[in-house]
């Protein structure tokens, strides 16, 4: 079907809990007399104020499912208002078709006996299966107690024949918060005056008699259908078979409005022509901006706020964090503007290199933006800019021509440091396989290449430039003949065994070449270190199908320096994941937080080949397997009598900080397929994730807990109500807060990989991103989500409600 996509998401995909809003009363409000003879419906009077509270109630099928859960107590009357956000334990992959939600409204201000106001009931899904958004206003069944029974007696939808214009109003209003009406910001400020005005009018015209609860179902990204889970998706749906449901094809859809955009035009040539430079934001004004600033880079600015900004564009000036939102006002295809914009962005404070970061994205297309944001890169030293070349590699996707600023800049700094030269170079030739970018990629590696060879030998004997450049080439060289001896291995029949001494066979016989290099080899992992051969002794393959080599390198210097060789599997995606644990390790560090993480080091060199750095270590499995514990295998190593649990309390710290480290990080990256396989523990008591083929929340178990946190990991804590296991939450907490802070670096960085060939995230960068957002949890202050983080670990290792019982039967069975 032409035209726009209907996206949807279904209820057995959402693990989230059942979430809604109970804002207030509206109406007057009857008086509960003690007399069991008297009537309920004298008005209450002015001198005795109602305490009342909301009870909340989940019914499927007719029957109760959880604990209810209540509002706070609010004095008032009529004008009673919570305001309060509530979550069930319940989640949305739960429910059923006749889920209900029974609220009942109590008041306590008369005596030791709660007073019954009224309740009311109402289906989660309409009749077309569709969960519910936006307000509801339900009428309240006076004297009557919320029934959870299907179908209710005590429903809160209003019958047709008794709806006026109000409730047509309010109807049109839930819509527009859905997003099905279309937004005109100049106009819709007028129709809601005039709504305001109708409502006055109505309410003056006839009190009703009846009260209402006004209830706000939360609203996800898109529309939520029913399904249950392992239901036959393609059988014809009873949307689909009634017609109920049409999409009509629309030329005029996500092409500007011609009205809005002529009144926007006004608004600014009358600030361009008669403007105030001292013009200051009110109170209200300055509030509005401060919120405007705390939005993520992902956030998209509307109408009202880009003429907010615009208006005091002046004022701002001094406000570094504020030139990316400003950016982002200007309408670039007006010259007038756009060059006022130019000239402005040049005397504004120097932004920091976060932010130049977000105007590198795809956002952003105009050169002199992208220049300016280059010139503000310059002041990241040689290790910061590491951190981040890899994303500044995929941006030169994004740039206008193929010798951009960016890369003219990156080539500049990379012929002063070798280890940037040789990672630049590495990751722009993976990008030479790409048909789309081919052209760009080559011709900053042929300028990169240009640049180097031009390089003179140094003052204390350095290589001059034609050397260097030979030697980053003999690493290509390397790997291709690790990648040969990787076939030739793969081919050779027989066990592991076999195919490891055919190995040991091909270095010291055929390949002894390999043994002892003519000249020493920058390491393409880490080009600091000089390898000068391969061991053959101490080299091996690993028992997996695709066999890859465990090789032993010797260094110039003596010591020894071990890698894995991996041909037949695409390593980009880990190689990103690994970059996003060594930098987050760098943030907290900087906040003198050292969680002993191993951010080993992964390079791709090429689409499906690759090295990592190995660590000696052994995984969860072997060591239960050998040892049933893991307190019993750091013993082992780290004895001590009058230590807790009989070993080191350093070697307990370590154990239990890397612990806390990998899952905060591995809850914000969404790291899925976690199992005991690739959990691994050093000697020392280092634990670290390896293998990162599902991100950004995919998984290809069932019901993975929130937190990738083991029953075993606990148990050597010395259990949930151990004093070491409440340090293990302290430091996950502080470590949270610690990246929720750099949460637009994070975030921006995943945005400059939004056209890579990175499987996680080119499926669907956007809802990526999004989700990657959504894990910072930016609505929340560092002491709510102290709270929140708390909560998430207790849900991942313990049942708090019965309910949950088979949920946290679910979580168990993901580790085996």
């Amino acid at each position: 079907m032409s035209g726009k996509e209907f996206r949807f998401f279904l209820t057995c995909d959402i693990n989230l809990p059942v979430t809604f809003r109970v804002e207030r009363l509206q109406g007057p409000l009857p008086s509960l007399s003690k007399s069991p003879n008297s009537g309920i419906d004298s008005i209450i009077t002015e001198e005795r104020r109602a305490e009342l509270y909301v009870e909340c109630a989940l019914y499927i099928d007719g029957a109760p499912f959880g604990l209810p859960v209540r509002t706070r107590l609010e004095a008032g009357g009529a004008s009673c208002c919570w305001n309060e956000l509530i979550s069930m334990s319940t989640k949305y992959r739960d429910l059923t078709a006749h889920s209900q939600l029974a609220f009942t409204v109590w008041d306590v201000s008369c005596g030791k006996d709660e007073g019954l106001i009224g309740g009311a009931t109402v289906l989660l899904f309409n009749n077309n299966m569709q969960l519910k958004t936006g307000k509801q206003k339900l009428r309240l069944w006076p004297g009557k107690e919320a029934d959870g029974s299907f179908p209710t007696v005590t429903p809160g939808k209003v019958p047709k024949h008794e709806r006026g214009e109000l409730e047509r109003l309010e109807k049109l209003v839930n819509k527009y918060a859905r997003g099905q009406i279309q937004c005109v910001d100049w106009l819709d400020h007028l129709t809601f005056k005039a709504i305001e005005k109708i409502k006055q009018n109505e309410n003056c015209k006839n009190g009703s008699s009846s009260l209402y609860l006004v209830v706000d179902f939360c609203s996800l990204e898109h529309q939520v259908i029913f399904q249950e889970s392992g239901a036959n998706f393609l059988l014809p749906s009873p949307i689909a078979s009634t017609n109920e449901l049409v999409t009509v094809w629309d030329p005029e859809i996500g092409k500007t409005n011609p009205s809005e955009h002529k009144q926007l035009k006004l608004a600014r040539s009358l600030s361009r022509g008669i403007i105030d430079r001292d013009l200051k934001p009110s109170s209200n004004e300055r509030k509005s901006i401060q919120r405007i600033l705390k939005y993520p880079p992902t956030r998209i600015l509307s109408g009202d706020e880009r003429q907010l900004l615009w208006k005091f564009r002046f004022s701002l000036m001094s406000e570094k964090r504020a030139l990316t939102k400003f950016l982002r006002c200007v309408e670039w295809s007006d010259v007038q503007e756009a060059k006022q914009a130019l000239e402005l962005m040049k005397r504004w404070e120097m932004i920091d290199v976060c932010d130049a970061l977000e105007l590198l994205s795809p956002v952003f297309e105009s050169e002199e933006v992208r220049a300016y944001a280059v010139s503000v890169l310059e002041r990241a030293d040689d290790e910061e800019l590491q951190c981040y070349l890899l994303q500044l590699v995929q941006a030169l996707k994004f740039e206008r021509s193929d010798k951009s600023c960016l890369s003219q800049f990156l080539v500049k700094r990379a012929l002063n440091n070798i280890e940037l030269a040789s990672f630049l170079r590495w990751y722009v030739a993976v990008e030479l396989y790409d048909p789309a970018y081919a052209k760009r990629f080559y011709s900053t590696y042929e300028m990169l290449e240009e640049n180097i060879v031009k390089l003179a030998a140094g003052p204390s004997g350095e290589e001059d430039g034609f050397k260097l450049w030979q030697s980053l080439l003999r690493q290509t060289e390397l790997t291709e003949q690790l990648c040969s001896i990787t076939k030739d291995v793969g081919n050779v029949r027989g066990n592991t065994q076999k195919k490891i001494e055919k190995l040991r066979q091909f270095l010291s016989g055929a390949l002894s070449e390999l043994a002892y290099f003519e000249e020493p080899i920058r390491s393409p992992l880490a080009p600091g270190v000089l390898i000068t051969g391969i061991v053959p002794s101490e080299s091996t393959i690993f028992k997996s199908a695709l066999h890859p080599l465990r090789l032993t390198f010797q260094t110039q210097s003596g010591g020894t320096w071990k890698v894995i060789f991996k041909k037949g599997d695409d390593l980009r995606q880990d190689q990103l994941v690994v970059q996003m644990v060594s930098l987050m390790d760098r943030l907290l560090k900087l906040e003198n937080l050292d969680l002993h993480l191993t951010p080993y080091k992964v390079l791709a060199t090429g689409q499906d080949e690759g090295m990592l750095e190995f660590i000696p270590s052994r995984s969860l499995t072997q060591i239960l397997q050998e040892h049933r514990s893991i307190i019993n295998y750091l013993q082992k190593f780290h004895p001590d009598e009058h230590g807790p649990f009989g070993i080191t309390a350093s070697c307990l710290d370590t154990f239990i900080k890397s612990c806390a480290g990998y899952s905060v990080i591995t809850y914000i990256l969404g790291v899925g397929d976690r199992h005991l396989d690739n959990l691994l523990l050093t000697d020392n008591g280092c634990l670290f994730h390896v293998d990162f083929g599902f991100i950004l929340g995919r998984d290809p178990k069932h019901f993975p807990p929130p937190m990738k946190l083991c029953k075993e990991m606990v148990e050597a804590m010395g259990g949930a109500e151990s004093p070491y296991y409440t340090r293990f939450k302290s430091y996950c907490c502080e470590a949270y807060n610690i990246l929720r802070k750099s949460s637009n670096l994070i975030l921006n960085l995943f945005h400059l990989m939004a056209c890579s060939n990175i499987p996680d995230v080119a499926s669907d960068p956007e809802k990526g991103i999004l989700k990657l957002q959504e894990k910072f949890r930016l609505d929340m202050d560092d002491e709510a989500c102290i709270h929140f983080f708390q909560d998430l670990i207790n849900e991942s290792v313990s049942a708090l409600f019965p309910q949950m019982v088979e949920t946290i039967h679910r979580w168990a069975q993901y580790w085996r």
